[in-house]
């Protein structure tokens, strides 16, 4: 069973590599960062870790019916600093 890939910004799960895959400057698929999170080679924000993850909480209550806003924080606040973008941050 492979793992499935997720942004290493935001956390989404990225299924489809046509559309969900950001870009490099070259055109090239990212292999790290969804198209909302990196384009063109560059990151499409400068938030602060702390900025993505008050960003991401009302989409990841959305996806999953039941989680509560703080549950959803806390869980980022575990996960984001293991993320690729975050890490040394």
């Amino acid at each position: 069973m492979t793992e499935r890939p997720f942004c290493q910004s935001c956390g989404m799960p990225m299924d489809v590599p046509g559309s969900e895959y950001g870009t490099e400057r070259d055109g090239s698929r990212s292999r790290d960062y969804c198209s909302y999170c990196y384009r063109d080679g560059a990151f499409t924000t400068d938030w602060t870790m702390e900025e993505m993850i008050e960003f991401c909480v009302g989409p990841e209550v959305e996806a999953c019916p039941g989680l509560t806003p703080e549950a959803a924080r806390e869980r980022m606040q575990r996960v984001f600093p293991q993320l690729k973008r975050w890490r040394n941050a």
